[in-house]
Formats: C-alpha cells, structure tokens, sequence
C-alpha cells in the first residue's frame, strides 16, 4: 500500500511541476507508466533473443547512439520532420506535392501503429499518434517545383558534397543532435530530423538516422500502393533495425528487415521493432 501511495504522490508532484513550468501547455503533458511485462508471442522468443543478442554484439555503439528515430520522436514530443530532397529534374506540382507528403505519412504510420495493441502504446510507448510533417523541399532549381504557396521551405541551389539538393543543414538534426537550431531561418518549428531523399535513377535503398534515400520513380510509382516496401524497410534502420544479409534468426524465413523476403512490415518486425523499444526506453524515463 505504502509503495502505491509514494507511486502516486511521485506521479502527481511531477505532473505539477511540468504544469508550473513556464511555457509547457497541458496537453504536452506525458506521465510516464509503468512498464509492461515483456510479452511475445513463444514462438518469437528465440528469435527475437538471438537477433538481440547479435545486435549487442555487432553495434559498436549500441546504447551510447543518441540520434534513433526513437530520440527524434521524444525530442519532438511524438512528431517527425522530413526534408524532400528531390534529387531529379522531374517536375513536381502541388498535387504531386501532396501526393508524396500522404504517403508518405501512411507509410511511416505503419511502423508507429506496430507500437500500439488496440490504440494503447505497448510497453509505456507514449505515442498514440504520430504526426509527420514535410517542411521543406530541395532543389537543384527552383523551375523544378511547379506552386507558389508558402506551405513549405524551399531550398534551391543548395548542394551537398556530391552535387545534390539539401535542405539548410542549419535545419537539420544530423547536424544538430543538441537541438539548437538557432541558425536556422524558420527556427526549431521548421527544422528537419529526416529526408526522403528521391535520386533520379537510384536503385534499391540506403537509410539511418538521417532519413532514408529511394528512387525518385520508384517512390512516386508506388504512391498509391498499400506499402512502399522499400522505404518501410528503410525505416526499419532509422529506428536502429538490423540486416539479414548472412544469417536468418531459428524458425523466420520471411520478414520485411530481411531485404527481398516480404513486402510488407511482419510481425517479426513488429517485435523486433518493440524489442528495441524495450532496451532503449529507460533512456526516456519509461
């Protein structure tokens, strides 16, 4: 009993400190639960322990790595920002525009929905909803985005190294994993924590921390597909997933991590997924 009431008044004290902190709206609010017991299905757990146990063994930062889609989503409270980086002379309209900026959200919405059992977050993951935001495209010329409205930064002319567009690195948290976006124009609300970035030509995909990279045609072919599955796959390495490429976890033939075996997020993934949630989520308090 006396463990439930100290739980409660921890809870409630730390609840009225966020609400007497200046600036903190209540809706931003998040108590942290407690956890849920780790609970997969039994025919997973040996799998899922030695994929663990070979992620431990590989990553040569495993837990000291601070830019996961995981921290990007706490540092944003549960929301992402992506940068297109439009690596084509292809012409985007408005209507193309928007077509992207859907999918795109239906796509990443199916790796955050795994981590939810019947519209709860599994195992104190605090996110319901995750909200994705394109705010901004890059270009090699401006000619190339065929709108005028304001809805989104563009860059153009702004290059990388190997001669591709990007958004203002100023923006971008790969370049700024302390958060301080102070030289960026439109401030930390404009700044980016991913590009999808869509090269003319490229085949098959790349993806980490910085966001994943596609085919343009590739990408905009499959708009209206129920899974872009190489982009999902990509993502899966944005929130720290591993390759298959030299060994299959006991008893698993076919999952979306092991490139060209499934096209569409598994329930492997899904467990792989809330395996490292599992590992990495005292980080956050939960």
């Amino acid at each position: 009993m006396r463990t439930h009431l100290a739980r409660l008044v921890a809870v409630l004290a730390a609840v009225a400190a966020l609400l007497a902190a200046p600036g903190t709206a209540a809706a931003e609010v998040s108590v942290p639960r407690q956890a849920a017991a780790w609970n997969p299905p039994a025919h997973l757990v040996q799998p899922l322990n030695e994929v663990w146990n070979h992620v431990e063994s590989t990553y040569p930062n495993l837990y000291g790595f601070r830019n996961y889609g995981w921290d990007q989503l706490v540092a944003n409270r549960g929301s992402v920002n992506y940068c297109v980086r439009w690596e084509s002379d292809a012409p985007v309209s408005a209507a193309l525009r928007d077509r992207v900026h859907a999918a795109l959200k239906k796509q990443f919405g199916k790796w955050t929905a795994a981590m939810l059992d019947n519209g709860t977050g599994h195992n104190a993951w605090p996110y319901t909803t995750v909200p994705v935001n394109i705010v901004g495209w890059a270009v090699k010329n401006r000619s190339t985005l065929q709108w005028t409205d304001n809805s989104v930064d563009i860059y153009a002319g702004n290059l990388d190294g190997g001669g591709a567009p990007q958004c203002a690195p100023d923006c971008g948290r790969f370049f700024h994993q302390d958060g301080n976006y102070s030289k960026c124009p439109g401030g930390a609300a404009r700044h980016y924590d991913q590009s999808l970035w869509l090269t003319k030509g490229f085949q098959g995909g790349a993806g980490g921390d910085w966001g994943q990279r596609v085919g343009q045609e590739y990408f905009t072919g499959a708009l209206d597909q129920e899974n872009i599955h190489i982009y999902l796959h990509e993502v899966g390495h944005t929130f720290g997933l591993d390759d298959f490429y030299d060994w299959t976890p006991t008893g698993q033939c076919c999952f979306l991590m092991k490139a060209g075996s499934a096209d569409r997020i598994t329930e492997f993934d899904k467990w792989m997924l809330r395996d490292f949630w599992r590992h990495l989520k005292s980080r956050y308090g939960y």
